[in-house]
């Protein structure tokens, strides 16, 4: 299974924070994280394994965040991690799945 269509939601604490304000960040996409460990009822072969091996966030080219989960993270994973505001710019994320597919998303953030 391919990901999702749906865009992800991204929740940020405050998206015009005092500089070296502690900002939380909430990030959740829909995907079925298919372990290749399970069989398809329907054939009785193993399903293949599809989950998503990476997660990055940055701010603008900054990496803010990275995370390689393994077979055992829940369908629809969901992120939750912090960083210091310290500049104005875009939050990009991206999550990329064993199939080569790339989901990815941005929010604005303005520091005052």
């Amino acid at each position: 299974m391919s990901l999702n269509t749906k865009p992800p939601r991204i929740w940020i604490s405050n998206a015009s924070p005092k500089k070296g304000e502690l900002l939380r960040v909430r990030a959740q996409m829909e995907h079925v994280m298919e372990s290749g460990l399970r069989t398809d009822p329907a054939t009785g072969k193993l399903r293949p394994r599809n989950i998503i091996q990476r997660f990055e966030a940055r701010l603008d080219q900054q990496l803010l965040f990275a995370w390689t989960p393994g077979i055992s993270v829940a369908q629809n994973p969901y992120i939750e991690f912090t960083f210091l505001a310290r500049n104005s710019g875009e939050l990009h994320f991206a999550w990329q799945d064993d199939a080569g597919q790339t989901l990815r998303a941005q929010k604005t953030l303005t520091v005052g």
